[in-house]
């Protein structure tokens, strides 16, 4: 596998190693394990995910989280903070993908205060769809409280995009996913993204499953590699194989390919993917280089979130 000697920093991470971040019981003896693993597969850095769900209970994670690294100096060496995905996202099959509608809700400063206050300074990201925001309130509230603002599970338009843009919205959440299989074929958020890329940094997951490699290169290429970075999205299957595991309440089907589907089989639901595999993808299928991947997978992603190099 591609590695490298000053790790890789992910931005989206479910759980990891048979650990599930969006566990209502996490301990501090899981977490510890987790990030043992994640060291071993040579992470230096991760914002631990919580997703779409009764905005209680996902305050009562996040602030699990937060708590448990403010307690844990070596915790804290990995846990560079929190991204929280949802509950301000589309409510439409495909786009909403693996988050449950009933907790999906539009955009609000005093909900998005509420996950805020309970991240306890940890929040680094937020995503949200635009068109639940219309006038913009949510991503200026957490843009100036220095949460970075990207847009996800989302069918914005090319004018939504754009006003949210000039709002304070800076990134875009795993490209490529959280969509339909079948949409416009030139009008459709992939795109509308893409022709905003100098405005917007762009992640993706490089598993060859939730975007073809092939695919990956054409969104790198028409982005320009200085304006993505790589996640894995990865849940608590990561790192163990075929099998079924948990993200939250749900149960989640990893089949041979590390395919992550739902227990229906309708939807993918996270990855089962970890950094060293992505970037051997990367390198194999792609054919970049060590520093193309190094930008990707660290300089990027530390620089967009603001990550300071020399605690990685």
């Amino acid at each position: 596998m591609t590695s490298f000697p000053g790790g890789t920093i992910d931005l989206q991470i479910n759980g990891y190693g048979g650990v599930d971040f969006n566990a209502d019981q996490l301990s501090a003896e899981e977490m510890h394990r987790a990030c043992e693993r994640l060291t071993g597969d040579g992470v230096d850095g991760i914002l631990a995910t919580i997703i779409t769900d009764d905005l209680d209970r996902m305050c009562q994670r996040i602030q699990r989280i937060a708590s448990l690294c403010d307690a844990d100096q070596d915790l804290r060496r990995i846990i560079r903070g929190i991204h929280v995905e949802g509950p301000f996202i589309s409510d439409r099959d495909g786009f909403r993908g693996a988050h449950d509608r009933k907790w999906i809700v539009d955009a609000d400063a005093d909900k998005a205060a509420r996950l805020m206050d309970a991240a306890q300074g940890y929040m680094r990201i937020l995503t949200l769809a635009p068109e639940r925001d219309p006038q913009g309130q949510t991503i200026r509230y957490l843009t100036q409280n220095e949460v970075c603002v990207s847009a996800g599970h989302t069918d914005a338009s090319l004018d939504q995009l754009r006003r949210s843009i000039d709002q304070g919205l800076q990134m875009f959440t795993h490209l490529g996913n959280g969509c339909p299989l079948n949409q416009h074929r030139h009008d459709n958020i992939i795109q509308r993204v893409l022709s905003l890329s100098t405005s917007l940094m762009i992640g993706f997951i490089a598993d060859g499953v939730h975007v073809p490699m092939f695919a990956l290169k054409n969104y790198f290429r028409a982005a320009g590699l200085d304006r993505c970075f790589v996640v894995t999205d990865a849940i608590s299957a990561a790192g163990l194989g075929p099998g079924q595991y948990k993200l939250g309440s749900q149960t989640v089907k990893v089949d041979e390919n590390l395919a992550t589907w739902s227990s229906d089989g309708s939807h993918l639901m996270g990855s089962a993917i970890t950094m060293p595999q992505s970037c051997h993808r990367l390198a194999t299928d792609l054919q970049l280089s060590e520093a193309e991947i190094q930008q990707l997978t660290r300089t990027n992603p530390m620089q967009f979130v603001g990550i300071d190099p020399k605690t990685g």
